[in-house]
């Protein structure tokens, strides 16, 4: 016969999850958390309740001991990251220091369902509780992490809702052609009574200075020095410029009172990440959107000007007048400028081939002083202007020529629709699946070529926009010339001056902005 079992049964002495002796008293170390979404005067005021709420709540309970509340204002709650109050807590959490945290509500605490189980999984490793007030919910309870998990799914599809009703809202607004600006980093416009972009006077004279030293020939960098040492505050308030500021400013539509909107998409809605769009989603150019700062016709010289630059590849620091303007004879190398005896009273700085010394043969061009390039330069200009009446009018004709695009955009246009019957043959074939796979490569092939000739009207015509944009500014600067008075300044030199060669036998070529070159023999 088998003798009955006797089991004993030995009672838990400890908490489960915190490991304290369940006998003992102890106050638990409480901290609230509060948090609102965004900085609006109605939010603030939620948000001081809410503070002055936990703490009271807290002090109130007699079992247990006020720590902190945990703040973070202006935060959205769909990632964890940039939520400082609220990482700080749970750091503190963690270490030991909290037993117990009081939120208001799950969605309150985070609206990513991932962030939210893995913070309380990691609290609860620590046997740090957390009770969400609203849902009445102890997440150390046996049936809070599944509450939990339903609750934070719920808010994190509300979140999803919320993004794609802002997010729908703002594309509405781009098809309505309404603008915002962000008007705190953005220079030269200021929101108006009407809630439309109004131009600020002062910001608009600094954004007009950018685009004038730009088309004297000043580059990026040297702009960003220039208002830098002038003590002109950036768009953002601070002292230094930059030169991605200074380029981001010439390129940006807005200053001619027109608008590209959506040039950026949010990817997801609870990371944040946004990405440039690339055709991803629409976009929507707004013109005559606001008071234009920079004349479009201004602006559009300025684009062009940057793409010639970014084409014509040649490296210059532009610290000088001359850099990238002074070209070797021999060998089509720039000139750059060198010094010589740096450390000595003979010290001097002079122009040389950038590559003399670098091939086989050295190049026999001659070095220069910067007050030889100027002399000459004026001497080379007032022959130029022996007769300005005739050299004004072959000015205007050449410049009539290049703005005459009129035949360039009817041979454009008679492509586009060559293109169009051409797409839809293809497509057609694609429809057919009887059809013969050879045409739809015949179309495809054809597609192509059309698309390159195009491409290559296209630069055509930005080409002769571009030298008729150097030939207006330097009639403009010839008109207004005193032959009697010609003295070099700098403006003067970047509008008329296109190159100027350096001969082996001591002759300076001045290429002018018209094509003329007038050879000026070194003294």
């Amino acid at each position: 016969m088998t003798t009955a079992k006797n089991v004993t049964v030995i009672p838990a002495t400890k908490n489960i999850h915190t490991g304290i002796p369940r006998n003992t008293v102890k106050r638990k170390r409480v901290a609230g958390y509060a948090r609102v979404s965004t900085d609006n005067e109605e939010q603030l005021t939620s948000y001081s309740a809410q503070v002055e709420y936990y703490t009271n709540y807290i002090k109130s309970n007699p079992d247990w001991e006020f720590v902190e509340v945990y703040t973070d204002e202006g935060i959205s709650a769909t990632n964890t990251k940039k939520r400082e109050g609220f990482n700080r807590m749970i750091a503190d959490a963690l270490c030991g220091k909290i037993d117990l945290i009081v939120t208001k509500s799950v969605s309150r605490f985070a609206r990513n369902t991932v962030d939210s189980l893995t913070t309380v999984r990691n609290l609860k490793d620590k046997g740090v509780e957390v009770y969400f007030e609203k849902e009445n919910i102890y997440t150390l309870d046996s049936k809070g992490e599944l509450l939990i998990t339903i609750m934070s799914s719920l808010a994190q599809e509300e979140s999803r809702s919320i993004s794609e009703n802002v997010t729908w809202g703002q594309r509405k607004r781009f098809a309505d052609g309404k603008v915002r600006l962000p008007y705190k980093q953005f220079l030269g416009y200021r929101k108006g009574a009407d809630g439309f972009p109004e131009i600020v006077p002062e910001e608009a004279e600094t954004i007009r200075l950018i685009y004038r030293l730009f088309m004297q020939g000043k580059n990026t960098n040297l702009i960003a020095k220039t208002l830098t040492e002038q003590g002109i505050p950036t768009p953002s308030g601070r002292a230094v410029w930059k030169q991605k500021t200074i380029e981001s400013i010439l390129r940006n539509e807005k200053y001619k009172g027109s608008a590209l909107l959506q040039k950026t998409f949010t990817v997801d809605f609870l990371e944040k990440k946004k990405k440039v769009n690339e055709g991803e989603i629409p976009q929507y150019y707004v013109e005559h959107s606001h008071p234009a700062i920079i004349d479009p016709e201004e602006w559009e010289s300025v684009q062009r000007e940057l793409a010639r630059r970014k084409a014509d590849g040649r490296r210059t620091n532009n610290h000088s007048p001359f850099s990238g303007k002074i070209i070797c004879s021999d060998c089509g190398e720039i000139y750059g400028a060198k010094v010589w005896h740096s450390t000595d009273k003979y010290r001097r700085k002079i122009w040389q081939c950038n590559a003399k010394f670098d091939n086989e043969h050295r190049c026999s061009t001659p070095h220069l002083y910067d007050k030889e390039i100027k002399a000459y330069f004026v001497t080379a200009l007032s022959r130029l202007m022996a007769d300005r009446e005739a050299l004004l009018d072959d000015i205007r004709t050449v410049y009539n020529k290049l703005t005459d695009c009129t035949a360039i955009d009817a041979e454009y246009e008679e492509l586009l629709r060559e293109l169009e019957i051409v797409a839809g043959l293809a497509a057609r074939c694609l429809e057919d699946k009887i059809s013969d796979a050879n045409k739809y490569e015949d179309y495809a092939n054809r597609y192509d070529e059309l698309q390159e000739r195009c491409n290559k009207l296209l630069k055509k015509k930005e080409r002769r926009l571009l030298q008729a944009d150097k030939l207006n500014r330097f009639m403009l600067e010839i008109q207004e010339l005193d032959e009697l008075n010609l003295e070099f300044n700098e403006t003067l030199w970047h509008t008329t001056v296109e190159s100027v060669t350096v001969t082996a036998d001591e002759f300076l070529v001045y290429k002018f902005r018209n094509g003329a070159e007038i050879p000026v023999q070194l003294m």
